[in-house]
């Protein structure tokens, strides 16, 4: 728990990754509004950052945010880059079609890291064959279904999602179109770090 509460304040910025406890008074960040084993960030004293610094701990705060590592995230990046359209959007639409990242879209789980867990543990079918890989990529008109009984969160579902009203399923609509993708990642920087 402490070195995902780590990253958020390494970050600077709260990547959701405990759920709930993001949005209460215990939040690492809440509490401790500065960075990690950086000297004199008590005082207020801040790092300068190289711009493969930036690019890096953007990359980085991307990873993070949606929980995947490094070598799994260099090869979405490698088929963002050679597919149509802008690198930066095909990337997030990529990142936001996961199957963990739909489950946590839907509110049927506080975090991404939650998700992954409900994924593994099968709760879960496409189109009405059950699954248990949290990176599958969801398709339009894949319907989504919940088999087990779940607690549901409170949260926006994007436009490109529709519950239905007794929130035991779902349909892809379409693919998310970049205004739709809550984010505060810079994709560009990330872009730029893997064209060095």
């Amino acid at each position: 728990m402490a070195n995902v509460c780590r990253q958020c304040r390494q970050q600077g910025t709260k990547l959701f990754l405990k759920g709930a406890r993001c949005l209460s008074p215990k939040c690492a960040l809440t509490r401790r509004n500065y960075r990690p084993g950086s000297p004199g960030a008590k005082s207020g004293g801040s790092l300068r950052k190289s711009e493969f610094g930036r690019q890096l701990l953007e990359k980085q705060k991307a990873k993070a945010e949606y929980g995947i590592r490094e070598r799994q995230f260099a090869k979405i990046f490698k088929e963002a880059s050679q597919a149509h359209g802008a690198t930066g959007e095909v990337l997030l639409r990529l990142l936001e079609e996961r199957l963990d990242n739909v489950v946590y879209r839907l509110g049927w789980a506080s975090s991404r890291a939650q998700a992954r867990q409900l994924v593994s543990h099968r709760y879960f079918t496409i189109n009405d064959k059950i699954v248990n890989i949290p990176s599958m990529r969801v398709k339009p008109k894949d319907i989504i279904k919940c088999r087990k009984k779940i607690e549901i969160y409170k949260i926006t579902v994007p436009k490109w999602l529709k519950l239905d009203a007794k929130k035991t399923s779902a349909e892809v609509l379409r693919e998310p179109l970049r205004t739709e993708i809550e984010t505060d990642l810079d994709e560009q920087l990330i872009i730029e770090f893997y064209s060095r």
